[in-house]
């Protein structure tokens, strides 16, 4: 189909035999350098040597007398949740904190009962705090028409947009793009790791990442990233460069490898603007953003100045409900904008499982340290070691290291790495 449109046209001027004329041939070539000098913007320079390595790619044995970073482990879940909640609990403690004793903050819109608070203690012996989150910080803004929103996502619902059709998905996804950092029971802290119900972590984390995350000067790690469902949010994007544009924000090779130029000259280029997902100038979002399901993160950054301006800038917008637009994409935008990118920090090492999507690393052959007593106790077996491996103990099939398309890792991982598969900047020019 893409190879008939463009021989049809081709083939219409030479019967009239306009490609013999010089101003044709004039305006073909110079189109032709001004689409590659817009092109060669949105290059990506390949760094010297890889920028974001695994922080250990071996066990270590877990050092639990060494200072903690003042952290939390975060989880909003609901009263009818308890056992989604206990398997994510029981499994991240078995992998990790049981040796680090960070506490848990639960979030809930409504009070919590004492079936989930029991069996959320009974699962863990690190500090458990149960938080509720106010009823302003939850719902529809104030001065929302509440109805028009209502109607909206029942639209949304009714034309299979995905998880459109729930208003409490459109709450959460609003809570956690600009109100979570908020609640009164984080405040005081600096980092987060966001937990999910029923998810599960596959690898012993025998180290501490809140500290490394310190350490090393990051302030987002992600294990996955994936496309958006592009039918929840067409005009985040617009919405984001537009604010970005009106501050005056330098574009990073992290911002620009979210992108994909438009292949249109100007002055034909700016009418794409028209159309979701691009900017006013035509170039398009490649829809690639990191799943929030699993995040740690720097708080300060969401609550720093321009995060916040952003946020209220898409608060104002009202699409969290007239539209579906999700906290992943709204982080993701946000941190290739105002992050640099050797403050991103992927989490190869962590095997992790949220719904049918998963990482699996492969264990680091003769780092697994099989004479330690303390790893003994949590498992005496585990997968085979594969050359190149980056896990420590992990108990699933490194083989098969995610079941997700590598198109948007590869993307976002360009600004740090060494490695860039052709195939992922292939299919962005493609579509």
């Amino acid at each position: 189909m893409l190879h008939y449109r463009l021989v049809q046209p081709l083939q219409r001027l030479r019967r009239r035999g306009l490609h013999r004329s010089p101003i044709l041939w004039v305006v073909l070539v110079a189109a032709l350098v001004e689409i590659t000098s817009h092109a060669s913007r949105f290059r990506v320079p390949v760094p010297e040597r890889d920028l974001d390595t695994p922080f250990y790619s071996v066990c270590q044995e877990p050092d639990v007398s060494a200072p903690r970073e003042n952290a939390a482990i975060v989880m909003l879940a609901r009263n009818e949740e308890a056992e989604q909640a206990r398997r994510s609990v029981e499994s991240l403690e078995r992998h990790f904190n049981q040796w680090f004793k960070y506490p848990y903050v639960f979030l809930n819109d409504e009070p919590w009962n004492e079936t989930f608070i029991d069996t959320i203690r009974a699962t863990t012996t690190a500090e458990t705090i149960f938080d509720y989150v106010p009823k302003k910080e939850w719902l529809f803004p104030d001065w929302m028409d509440q109805d028009k929103a209502r109607a909206s996502i029942k639209r949304q619902g009714d034309s299979g947009v995905l998880y459109a059709g729930k208003e409490t998905y459109h709450h959460m996804c609003r809570f956690f793009s600009g109100y979570f950092y908020r609640v009164e029971a984080l405040k005081k802290y600096k980092w987060y790791w966001r937990l999910e119900p029923d998810v599960e972590f596959s690898c012993s984390i025998t180290y501490d990442p809140f500290r490394e995350m310190a350490r090393h000067n990051k302030v987002y790690g992600f294990t996955l990233a994936l496309w958006e469902e592009k039918r929840t949010c067409p005009s985040l994007f617009r919405k984001v460069s537009d604010w970005k544009e009106a501050h005056t924000i330098p574009s990073t090779s992290l911002w620009k490898a979210g992108l994909n130029p438009s292949w249109l000259p100007w002055p034909l280029r700016p009418y794409l603007g028209w159309f979701s997902h691009r900017d006013r100038h035509g170039d398009s979002w490649n829809l690639c953003h990191y799943w929030s399901n699993f995040e740690i993160a720097d708080l300060d950054f969401f609550r720093g100045e321009k995060y916040q301006s952003l946020f209220q800038e898409l608060e104002r917008d009202g699409g969290f409900y007239y539209e579906r637009w999700g906290d992943a994409p709204v982080h993701s935008l946000a941190v290739n904008m105002l992050a640099e990118p050797h403050q991103v920090h992927h989490f190869s090492d962590i095997g992790y499982r949220h719904d049918w999507y998963y990482q699996c690393p492969a264990n680091t052959p003769g780092g697994q340290l099989p004479e330690s007593k303390t790893l003994n106790l949590v498992n005496e077996t585990w997968a085979p070691e594969i050359p190149g491996g980056v896990g420590c103990r992990c108990e699933c099939d490194g083989r098969s290291n995610r079941n997700t398309a590598s198109y948007c890792h590869h993307r976002l991982r360009a600004p740090v790495s060494v490695s860039r598969p052709w195939s992922a900047w292939f299919v962005g020019w493609i579509f």
